[in-house]
């Protein structure tokens, strides 16, 4: 294994030397571009594929493709199951493996919390416009990365047989979810592990998508994070080459093992496919990695009493003896100086090294002065990341099935109801954080015609970070999640009474 594929994270640019691309699949290639005529497009300039540049190579790797479009998974000795079966298996909780602890064998502990469902979870997808393809969960939304942009996370091993599902929808649905943040900066987590003869899509229909996912879906792309990578997607993506802008192939990047997602995004807070895990699971036991599952981070944390990022709120409060957390209330006073009138402000993502600096400063109990930074991005981004980094949301878990469930109700049911949610539920250091937060969130909002942030974007951006359930929300309460956030905004002098 080479150095690269040690550290299982690599930038893709070209495909490993030694591997070659079948003639079934070269010939599917050109009778989707012949009969579909993908690459016919106003925008850029006409290509042609290169049958010569690929070049081919032993008769052992051509094997090995074409075992893999057939769904054998011969490298990691992984018996194939219909999907039917591992659908079952899972929701009757057999395979309900959750992100969480991960254990020395490569297995990831119970959270105790039982798979992602409930009544009123289907209740909301059975309303969805693409309820028909939404029940499948190739698509979920899993909060932000450790930089503050949106993380989307799409499960090949959930694509259901072809004869199945309706890729045009699957594709208008793709776009449905995508439309939701492409405005903001956001990735893509794909876990390809899964993907076999059955419910492969055909080439011409991932042609398709490409081109149809213009650069309106691509401009604001910043990672496309491919899990569990084979020889087959390598290839694939070979093929799209010619019709890939360099800038748009820095973006893919190979991640070879499930721990290498943590040094980018809240891993615990995905929901990964159970024959994700246990693919995984099979493949740390063979290879054998370094173990990289340490919670020297968790452990230094309880010992460090100046940290902020990644612990109780409580602890933060009783150790610095303070009513709002620094991090926020020094991010809050310089934004409202100097950033209300920004365009774009909580939109845009933030220099990493920068970001890590300054949360490492925090975390020691320094003064961070942002004038010295001079890049107001990252306070917004600092102040995101903390919210979403603490151990329970600031609305708390036990929050999270009322605010779900409260626009079952009337309007006027609505109000009195979140104010006896605060009175009551709502622990009161929690409270006036929250009520801190969401005043300054209203003056954002006031400045929207400079900013473009009003409170619909403002709800996208924070929705996500005030409250989240223990695990995944999927796409239907993220939703309400984001109004619940408008709510507030929009209801601040109602509803904080106190």
């Amino acid at each position: 294994m080479s150095s690269t594929n040690e550290q299982g994270l690599q930038n893709k640019t070209d495909t490993p030397s030694g591997e070659e691309l079948s003639s079934e699949l070269l010939a599917e290639f050109h009778e989707a571009n012949r009969d579909n005529e993908l690459f016919a497009s106003t925008e850029d300039p006409e290509f042609e594929f290169d049958e010569s540049g690929l070049q081919l190579a032993s008769k052992e790797a051509e094997l090995d493709l074409e075992a893999e479009l057939e769904g054998i998974t011969e490298d990691y000795n992984v018996p194939m199951t219909s999907w039917e079966e591992d659908l079952a298996r899972e929701q009757a909780g057999e395979i309900a493996f959750r992100s969480g602890a991960i254990t020395p064998e490569g297995l990831i502990e119970d959270d105790f919390e039982k798979e992602l469902g409930t009544p009123s979870d289907a209740e909301d997808n059975d309303e969805s416009e693409f309820r028909d393809v939404a029940q499948y969960r190739i698509l979920e939304v899993a909060g932000d990365d450790t930089y503050g942009r949106k993380v989307i996370v799409a499960s090949a091993c959930r694509l259901p047989p072809s004869s199945q599902i309706n890729h045009e929808r699957l594709m208008e649905y793709l776009k449905y979810t995508l439309d939701q943040y492409v405005e903001n900066d956001y990735v893509i987590v794909y876990f390809h592990y899964g993907l076999t003869s059955k419910n492969k899509p055909k080439l011409g229909w991932m042609l398709q998508m490409y081109r149809e996912l213009d650069r309106k879906y691509k401009k604001n792309l910043k990672a496309l994070y491919l899990v569990h990578p084979t020889n087959f997607i390598k290839l694939l993506l070979n093929i799209f080459k010619p019709f890939i802008s360099a800038k748009f192939g820095r973006k893919i990047m190979y991640v070879d093992y499930l721990h290498k997602l943590k040094e980018h995004l809240h891993f615990d807070q995905l929901v990964v496919p159970s024959l994700v895990l246990e693919h995984d699971a099979k493949i740390l036991s063979a290879q054998k990695p370094s173990y990289p599952y340490s919670s020297d981070e968790s452990e230094a944390a309880v010992h460090n009493p100046k940290q902020q990022f990644g612990v109780k709120l409580q602890q933060i409060l009783q150790n610095y003896k303070c009513v709002i957390p620094p991090v926020v209330e020094t991010c809050v006073e310089f934004l409202r100086k100097n950033a209300l009138d920004v365009e774009g402000i909580f939109r845009r993502s933030a220099n990493a090294s920068v970001l890590k600096d300054v949360q490492k400063r925090f975390n020691q109990g320094e003064t961070v002065d942002f004038d010295e930074i001079n890049d107001v991005h990252i306070p917004a981004v600092t102040m995101k990341t903390f919210l979403r980094d603490l151990q329970e949301p600031i609305l708390t878990f036990d929050l999270y099935q009322p605010v779900v469930r409260l626009h079952t109700l009337e309007e006027d049911r609505q109000l009195i109801e979140v104010q006896r949610l605060f009175r009551e539920e709502l622990p009161k250091e929690n409270y006036i954080i929250l009520k801190y937060i969401i005043h300054f969130l209203t003056q954002v909002s006031q400045y929207s015609d400079s900013n473009k942030m009003n409170t619909v974007n403002l709800a996208i951006v924070f929705g996500p970070n005030l409250l989240w359930p223990k695990g995944q929300a999927n796409l239907s309460t993220i939703g309400h999640l984001n109004s619940f956030a408008a709510y507030l905004i929009d209801n601040y002098t109602q509803l904080f009474v106190r």
